[in-house]
């Protein structure tokens, strides 16, 4: 199994290219099962979540190219074409390694009339139950069974119809698959506090780009004119909020200055005013997002929210930059009850963190020590990167595949600004 080695104390410094963003990418890539053109999705990232999804759509009848593979070159284009479903049922062996994979329930029951999907896996961040997925679809009128772990939804008739729904608490992936549902049901459907991430409204822009009909994007409420059938379209994933994120914060744990091209500030607003209020030194450009560090890091208290408040996607990161703060930093963890797994791994390395609950007590330690650390889930992983880019000595990073989910070229793109960062094999 690969493991990635660093050996830290460098500054960073140059400029880093974003990605596509994977949340993004997810996404959208299940509404090509919406139409039986041809859509062609730009600017996506080359990742093994990816990679499993299209695999994903493959096994329900879809065909997939791919351009833009050539060695450590970023993002690739993919065009996936679904003229004919051959099955609507998405396997537990593809479902499990992925939770992302419950977004073909809504299109499929959309365009099919039914779909049949095993319960998804993904990461062990905690308890991230799909009632309000099913409730929500339920409201515009499939019937819902569940046996043997896999989810089957039926449209009586053959198709959906409109209906209104409140989600009872903000849900970015029932957000997304009642739309996808949606946009071909009978009739008119209305949904209230529904998410309103970035994410969500790539997905509409997109689903318009399909000829779909949705008003109210960006807020949380939307409303949404089913339509007969959606066409093909060619359309850009947006950056990665996420990714820029956790560059800037090497940028700060490093004492560097990065350029990350590509990045949205007005995606990431919550995650650039912490930054500034922690001392980070800022700067929007037309095309990018300058961060360079100060003398010091400043304690922040922090709590995670939906957008637009501040991301649990970027909770592990800011806690790893915050070991190193002048001070002692509060951590509050509302979205998922168990996301402080990076914490004992972590503290192998010399931080001072206490957990009470979903509160997280950061003290700031003068430096950080190489250690062998093992990754529990995606962002957790690049917390223990960012550890190690600031930290004396060697750390070796294992289960290095939650990386690969998630962050486009890492290892390429921080050896470009200046990291001693290598992957190795067992071998």
């Amino acid at each position: 199994m690969d493991r990635i080695l660093i050996r830290g104390g460098n500054r960073l410094s140059g400029k880093i290219t974003i990605s596509g963003a994977k949340n993004a990418a997810l996404t959208l890539m299940p509404c090509a099962l919406l139409t039986d053109e041809p859509l062609t999705l730009r600017n996506l990232p080359r990742l093994a979540d990816v990679d499993s999804f299209g695999h994903l759509l493959n096994v329900l009848g879809a065909s997939t190219a791919i351009e833009g593979t050539r060695p450590n070159e970023f993002g690739r284009v993919m065009t996936a074409r679904a003229g004919n479903l051959s099955s609507t049922v998405a396997p537990y062996d593809i479902v499990r390694k992925m939770r992302a994979s419950i977004l073909v329930l809504g299109p499929l029951v959309g365009r099919a009339g039914v779909a049949t999907v095993s319960l998804p896996g993904g990461c062990a961040i905690g308890n991230r139950p799909i009632d309000l997925h099913l409730k929500a679809l339920e409201a515009i009128g499939a019937e819902i069974e569940l046996a043997a772990g896999y989810v089957k939804a039926t449209a009586p008739g053959g198709r959906l119809r409109g209906g209104e729904y409140r989600f009872p608490v903000v849900s970015v992936g029932a957000t997304e698959n009642v739309l996808m549902a949606a946009v071909t049901a009978r009739g008119t459907t209305v949904l209230d506090n529904a998410a309103r991430e970035p994410e969500i409204v790539d997905l509409c822009n997109l689903l318009v780009a399909m000829g779909a009909s949705i008003d109210g994007i960006g807020t949380e409420r939307l409303v949404i004119e089913g339509r007969e059938r959606l066409h093909g379209a060619t359309y850009s994933v947006m950056p990665d909020r996420i990714e820029a994120g956790s560059y800037a914060c090497a940028a700060a744990i490093t004492g560097g200055d990065l350029e990350l091209v590509g990045a949205a500030a007005g995606d990431m607003r919550a995650t650039l005013d912490a930054l500034v209020e922690a001392g980070i030194t800022v700067e929007e450009r037309a095309d990018a997002i300058r961060v360079a560090a100060p003398d010091g890091i400043q304690p922040l208290t922090l709590s995670t929210a939906p957008f637009p408040g501040f991301a649990t996607d970027m909770q592990a990161q800011f806690m790893a930059m915050l070991c190193m703060a002048q001070g002692t930093s509060t951590l509050t963890e509302t979205i998922f009850e168990n996301r402080y797994m990076h914490v004992p791994e972590l503290a192998r390395m010399g931080a001072d963190i206490a957990v009470n609950g979903r509160t997280a007590e950061v003290h700031g330690v003068k430096k950080l020590t190489g250690a062998q650390v093992m990754a529990t889930d995606l962002r957790a992983s690049m917390s223990l990167i960012l550890a190690g880019l600031a930290a004396e000595g060697e750390t070796q990073v294992n289960r290095v595949y939650h990386l690969d989910r998630g962050y486009e070229g890492l290892e390429e793109k921080l050896q470009q600004v200046g990291a001693d960062i290598e992957r190795v094999g067992d071998g």
